[in-house]
């Protein structure tokens, strides 16, 4: 097996592999020290975030797990290219970098490493699951594709997606190895023809991009939809890089100069602080705000190192400019809806307006990772939910309903039960969401006392009871009331089952 070369024999097809494309004219990209380097950035991450946890002689087992994982993804794909020239084992690598970089365990890094061995080369899944466990061969499974010579490339395609469904439901991790996958192919696509990079860029927009919104990865998702969109719309995206530039270079004396006078007043009071600047990623409402100016796209972030410094570091900034009346958010008391938890103000600035976030150390991790952040607090349920709700569309992926999802709202029953429902949602989604046979069986509702038809939209924290009849009066029309995919899909097969019982 291709596993089972020795060091030599891995370097020496490498450059057979190197020198043959070079005598046809073309290129192959292989940096032995970039791979090296990556792979003790992930060595050394790994360590710092696990390595307390674990006793010696269990980190050195994890470790050495590790480094056989590393050797026997490179063998696996020894002299395996991608389009551009680039030797395929980078491509897990980086994976596996972003990874662990985000706070995954070691056996989601192994998985990373070794995600598509399956998929592209002799290896099999059993041997995956006998060399590194159960859980790695679940997690590499999630990201193989599925494989029927039966079926056209479209019904392929959504037995793929039902596949890494089910395998997320399990457990979530597979979707954020995708991420980290999508990430990485989307930073390489220039090889691949037009045609392939729009289909692809079109799947990361409507699939991946709510699923990370949904798992509180939102600096993931705007990253996937940046990625994305500048695919898609690649002469926006230049001219929005364009003005950007030339806003920074116009703003950079106001913005080191203010930076200065928010060090000095922290400083003062002896808190521990950082800032970071945050430009605006690339999105279709990002150029529609260009004209807005600086505070449409820059964020000044405070990282300190305790809540109550964040509160502190707000009244100074206070202090200093005065603050935009209507623009407070205090998501630290009353997390953001995917779990943002930050204090967000607008200030004037002299004659600029300009976004300040401050949070702690602790809690931009979260920001940043979402449910892959140790401590984080992530609605299991509700994602669950999410995902069974959308195994069950006629579809393999009701991609509207997906983006509505995107946003949600939440929802109680009159015994104060929560319910989490994407935002545009009717009274008949929320019976549904309760259970079927109470949304076949409703026909009115109280919403916070009032009565209120089937079809009326809810708001978040409204309260809600259903009033139901014996008979279902489900009518065709209800289908024109309901977005969420579970009300939608239990709509028709009643209709169904009833067209062919007359």
């Amino acid at each position: 097996m291709l596993a089972g070369k020795s060091e030599d024999d891995y370097n020496i097809a490498i450059y057979e592999e190197i020198f043959e494309r070079e005598l046809r004219g073309l290129e192959t990209v292989y940096n032995p020290k970039l791979e090296q380097r990556l792979f003790n950035e992930i060595m050394e991450l790994l360590v710092t975030h696990y390595g307390g946890g674990l006793g010696e002689n269990e980190l050195d087992m994890e470790m050495a797990r590790l480094q056989h994982a590393f050797e026997f993804g490179r063998r696996s794909h020894t002299a395996q290219l991608r389009k551009s020239g680039e030797l395929y084992f980078f491509h897990p690598l980086r994976v596996a970098h972003l990874a662990a970089r985000h706070w995954m365990d070691f056996s989601s890094v192994i998985a990373a490493l070794l995600h598509d061995v399956v998929e592209d080369t002799p290896v099999t899944l059993e041997s995956v699951g006998e060399q590194y466990g159960d859980d790695v061969a679940l997690l590499v499974n999630g990201l193989t594709k599925a494989d029927d010579k039966r079926l056209n490339r479209q019904s392929l395609k959504e037995k793929t997606y039902r596949k890494q469904l089910l395998a997320a439901v399990e457990d979530v991790r597979v979707l954020c190895l995708k991420f980290w996958d999508r990430i990485d192919n989307l930073r390489t696509i220039g090889a691949l023809s037009p045609e392939k990079q729009q289909l692809i860029a079109e799947e990361t927009r409507t699939v991946y991009v709510p699923l990370a919104s949904h798992l509180g990865m939102g600096y993931v998702a705007d990253e996937l939809e940046a990625l994305s969109l500048n695919v898609l719309y690649s002469k926006r995206a230049r001219r929005y890089r364009d003005f950007l530039e030339l806003t920074k270079s116009r703003q950079e004396l106001f913005l080191r100069k203010l930076k200065s006078t928010v060090h000095s007043s922290l400083d003062s009071q002896k808190i521990n602080f950082s800032l970071n600047d945050r430009w605006r990623s690339f999105s279709l409402t990002a150029t529609q705000a260009m004209r807005r100016g600086l505070q449409s796209l820059y964020t000044l972030e405070i990282l300190v190192g305790h809540r109550m410094e964040a509160y502190m570091a707000l009244g100074l900034i206070h202090d200093l400019y005065p603050p935009i009346t209507g623009k407070l958010r205090d998501h630290l008391n009353a997390p953001s809806q995917f779990g943002y938890q930050a204090l967000k103000t607008t200030v004037q600035a002299g004659e600029s307006r300009l976004r300040i976030e401050i949070t702690t150390r602790k809690l931009a991790r979260f920001n940043e990772s979402g449910v892959l952040a140790p401590g984080f607090e992530f609605r299991h349920t509700n994602f669950k939910n999410l995902m069974h709700s959308l195994l069950e569309g006629e579809s393999a992926f009701d991609a509207e309903s997906l983006r509505l999802a995107s946003r949600t709202i939440q929802v109680y029953t009159p015994r104060g039960e929560l319910f989490t429902l994407p935002e545009g949602s009717s009274v008949l989604d929320f019976a549904f969401n309760i259970h079927v046979e109470l949304g076949l069986h409703a026909i009115s509702s109280r919403v916070n006392g009032r009565t209120r038809h089937l079809k009326s939209r809810l708001m978040d924290s409204d309260q809600v009871a259903i009033e139901t009849t014996q008979i279902p009066a489900v009518l065709p029309k209800w289908l024109e009331w309901a977005v969420t995919p579970r009300a939608r899909n239990s709509i028709r097969r009643y209709l169904r089952d009833k067209v062919k019982l007359t």
